[in-house]
C-alpha cells in the first residue's frame, strides 16, 4: 500500500528530488551568465529563461509541499 501512494504521489506531483536537482542546475546556469562581465544579449535572455524555468520548478516544489502536509479533506 505503502509504494503504491509513493508512486501515486510521483505520478500526480513528479518526484522531489528531480525538482530540486531541476531548479539547483537552472540556479547554476544562471548564476554563471550572471557573472559574465559583459553578457551578450543572447545571455540575457537565457538568464530570463533561465529564471523563468527556475521560479517554475520551485512553485511546483511548493505546491507539492502545500498538498503533501495540508490535511485531507472530509468528504
Amino acid at each position: 500500500m505503502e509504494i503504491s501512494l509513493h508512486q501515486d504521489f510521483r505520478a500526480i506531483y513528479g518526484d522531489p528530488r528531480r525538482m530540486a536537482e531541476e531548479h539547483h542546475i537552472y540556479a547554476a546556469q544562471l548564476e554563471s551568465i550572471l557573472a559574465k562581465p559583459y553578457p551578450t544579449e543572447e545571455d540575457r535572455l537565457e538568464a530570463v529563461r533561465l529564471k523563468k524555468m527556475k521560479l517554475r520548478v520551485k512553485d511546483r516544489m511548493e505546491a507539492v509541499g502545500r498538498s503533501y502536509s495540508s490535511p485531507p479533506s472530509a468528504a
